[in-house]
């Protein structure tokens, strides 16, 4: 099994002194690892710091599976709210000092009540979902056969899969793979992905290449951050392409393209 991402987005980690915390921060845990959240202080080392009075110094803490992770709420007072951003409206609400929560989303957003008007929270990527192959029929368990690659159709994640493959899809050639701004104004007219961002784009990129495709070391492709990310994309598209992991039939799940949604079925064929 694969494990845990979180990441804390840009300026998602309240305030402290009436300065936002500006740096992103994202973590990969794999099984048996523990990541904790909360102010933190020198007593109390965080690996996550949400800097907001409202919040303990040791507010909780996530502990990796081998199939799903836990949250656990240190607070007395306040409980936690683990959201599904893809779903409708679906949320977990972890009461104060319930241990070892279980929670059952692929991908979650963890919100921490404050006293201002702007949440706190950060968002965990949950270990590989893993699913039987359509084609496996009887026997235990044990004798079943997986599918190599897990990946759940109906989230932003596959999404943005589609719209990284969609021009080789159209054309047929080695053109090149959209940048993060072109996916994010892609998939701008899609009702679950108007508010997408490119660091939010980045980070489904980073979770396809390193979870779920399991492709690409955090190292790879060079010293430069841009050629990384530029051989992250190409490598993610290669291998979804090759395996049949995204095929011209998904492309109805992309909003239309104006004024060209002819012609480019028309290619398409």
């Amino acid at each position: 099994m694969s494990g845990v991402v979180v990441h804390l987005p840009q300026g998602s980690g309240g305030a402290e002194g009436g300065e936002r915390c500006a740096e992103a921060v994202t973590l990969r845990l794999g099984p048996g690892e523990v990541a904790r959240f909360g102010r933190g202080s020198l007593a109390v080392p965080v690996e996550l710091h949400l800097a907001d009075a409202a919040i303990s110094r040791l507010a909780g803490e996530i502990r990796v599976t081998d199939d799903h992770w836990q949250l656990t709420n240190h607070s007395t007072a306040h409980s936690y709210l683990v959201e599904n951003p893809e779903g409708a409206g679906e949320y977990l609400r972890v009461p104060p000092r319930r241990v070892g929560a279980p929670v059952p989303f692929e991908f979650a957003r963890v919100v921490l009540p404050t006293r201002r008007d702007v949440t706190v929270s950060f968002q965990v990527f949950a270990p590989d979902h893993v699913y039987l192959d359509p084609e496996a029929v009887g026997g235990p368990w044990g004798s079943r056969t997986v599918t190599a690659y897990s990946l759940d159709e109906t989230a932003i994640y596959f999404l943005v899969l589609v719209a990284l493959c969609e021009p080789r899809l159209r054309d047929q050639s080695r053109v090149a793979v959209p940048t993060t701004p072109q996916i994010v104004e892609r998939l701008r007219g899609h009702a679950a992905c108007g508010a997408l961002t490119a660091r939010a784009v980045s980070s489904h990129i980073d979770y396809l290449a390193e979870e779920k495709l399991r492709i690409l070391g955090p190292d790879a492709h060079g010293p430069g951050k841009g050629d990384r990310r530029t051989g992250k994309r190409e490598e993610v598209v290669g291998l979804a392409l090759r395996f049949g992991l995204v095929r011209e039939e998904h492309l109805a799940l992309l909003p239309p393209r104006d004024g060209g949604s002819g012609r480019e079925r028309q290619t398409a064929r």
